[in-house]
């Protein structure tokens, strides 16, 4: 005979007072599906039910859920902290148990078990978008790798030999190179994918805007005769000037016991920058290498106080990167080089990389280019590698799901350096769990085995990485001397951890990045 559960780790009256939260989540709910109707109404129909899906968990995540979870929890009921990719319908079942056990009826939006999109269902919606984008299907591991390809890659045995170790994705970057040597590239990759009879996807970054230090005067090293230094110099303490003008860039004068003297000075490549920046704000160059604060601003340069920088003084050298977390810039996402670009891209690749992206607008710029160029369907990227486009990163995915295909890259460099190291491994979570709700697939890159990929042998740390590298449904790996090496580490890695791991699950505090969109309207 069954005997009837008795939850006896709560009372009466606290099973009600959870089921009452929980209804009042759930109305929300069922409200936001109406009052985000217009927006809706834009959708691809291919993302129909992944943006309904989304406005759902980001009205979710507005909540403090976290005494909710642990509650549902010491009744044995299925947690809230894995249903990103079925928001409404968990939260109609567990309410349909809590009912159950005070004896009492539950009528959801739907029946039980009659939802569209259920957690079995789920799976394979964000597999068919996974699929669509990356246009290959493994069958020993669920997660693509994407390589960044090198000049060499103009020599077809180098491109083969990448596609039979296991690389899925190709990835070529506008920043190098030319469209003479893209197109040997995309090439090689469509004969070699051809040949070995393994899908293999071009996928194209566009630059975006390149900001970046100047040219650096070249002198005679000081203490060895047959060599030359081309880098800048600084201390933690020293002064920069950055110069607007494109002057050549030199070290600071010191005296007899290293003291400064004159301050060391560069250019930037974009110099309209000078009309976005102000006093008080942060700046960091070559990815977060050397950090600086802004002390002023007059016609000519910047004044830059040096705030972090080895103690053994660390090299500046031209055409590093700058980052700016703190200024509002009013860079184009999509420049005039990058437009030059595309009628490359449309012709030879199979996803489009948007870098810088900052706003929705921006996403809306690119989506009409490539409409222009009847390419609207190619796979687009948003890379998320700046503090603006991770506040925003609802809106731009909303935006996107107008495309039929598209996905995002976590660009772990750049966003260390915007939001800060210890930041890094908090938002990298929240854009997975975002991504998810909207059944979006995305790029884990930035350093994953980097050691190995250069060196030949990999840190520990990065192995670690490696594995957990196992949520997203693409990794990125960069180019280096043991690429090889690097491409079938991780092969290995990623066909172990198919088995342990299913995406995540977390504690489920309030996100505030899900606040802001609702706040924003």
């Amino acid at each position: 005979m069954l005997i009837p559960y008795k939850p006896l780790a709560m009372t009466k009256s606290e099973i009600k007072a959870l089921t009452d939260n929980l209804l009042q989540v759930h109305q929300a709910l069922i409200d936001c599906s109406e009052e985000y109707k217009s927006i809706l109404d834009k959708i691809h129909p291919n993302y129909r039910y992944s943006a309904m899906n989304f406005i759902r968990y980001l009205k979710l995540r507005t909540f403090e859920l976290r005494n909710i979870q642990s509650r549902l929890s010491m009744l044995g009921l299925s947690s809230i902290g894995h249903s990103e990719r079925y928001v409404l319908a968990n939260i109609e079942n567990i309410l349909y148990f809590l009912h159950i056990y005070q004896g009492l009826e539950f009528k959801g939006k739907y029946s039980i078990g009659q939802h569209p999109i259920n957690f079995l269902e789920s799976q394979n919606l964000l597999l068919n978008n996974t699929n669509r984008l990356f246009q290959t299907q493994n069958r020993k591991r669920n997660t693509n790798i994407m390589v960044t390809m090198p000049t060499e890659a103009t020599d077809y045995q180098f491109v083969k030999n990448l596609v039979m170790h296991g690389m899925d994705v190709a990835r070529i970057n506008c920043s190098h190179d030319d469209v003479s040597v893209w197109k040997k590239i995309a090439i090689n990759i469509r004969k070699a994918s051809l040949e070995v009879n393994r899908p293999c996807s071009v996928y194209v970054d566009l630059s975006g805007p390149k900001l970046r230090t100047g040219q650096v005067e070249e002198k005679p090293h000081p203490k060895k005769s047959k060599k030359t230094v081309n880098y800048l110099t600084l201390f933690e303490g020293d002064h920069l000037h950055l110069y607007r003008s494109d002057i050549v860039g030199q070290n600071a004068r010191r005296d007899e016991n290293g003291k400064e003297i004159e301050p060391a000075k560069i250019s930037c490549t974009i110099p309209s920058i000078f009309d976005d920046i102000k006093a008080g704000e942060n700046i960091w160059f070559d990815d977060g290498n050397i950090g600086g604060r802004i002390s002023s601003i007059n016609e000519a340069y910047a004044l830059i106080r040096i705030t972090k920088a080895s103690h053994k003084g660390s090299k500046l050298r031209a055409e590093k990167g700058i980052n700016l977390p703190d200024s509002d810039l009013r860079l184009p996402a999509l420049t005039e080089e990058d437009l030059s670009h595309l009628p490359f891209v449309i012709d030879y690749a199979d996803i489009v990389g948007y870098s810088f992206v900052r706003k929705p607008s921006d996403v809306e710029q690119l989506q009409a280019e490539l409409k222009k160029l009847n390419k609207p369907e190619i796979g687009l990227v948003l890379k998320i590698e700046n503090k603006e486009a991770f506040s925003n990163l609802p809106a731009l995915l909303l935006t996107a799901m107008r495309s039929p295909t598209i996905g995002v890259m976590i660009a772990r460099g750049d966003l260390a350096v915007e939001l800060g190291a210890e930041r890094l491994s908090e938002v990298q979570e929240q854009i997975m769990w975002l991504c998810e709700a909207a059944f979006i697939p995305n790029i884990w890159a930035t350093q994953v085995l980097e050691t190995l990929a250069k060196e030949g042998i990999a840190t520990r740390a990065e192995i670690t990485d490696a594995a957990m590298s196992a949520q997203a449904e693409c990794v990125m790996l960069n180019k280096g001397d043991f690429i090889l090496d690097a491409i079938q580490t991780l092969s290995n890695i990623l066909e172990r951890m198919k088995d342990h791991h299913n995406k995540k699950k977390e504690t489920l505090r309030m996100l505030k990045v899900a606040r802001h969109f609702f706040e924003q309207g």
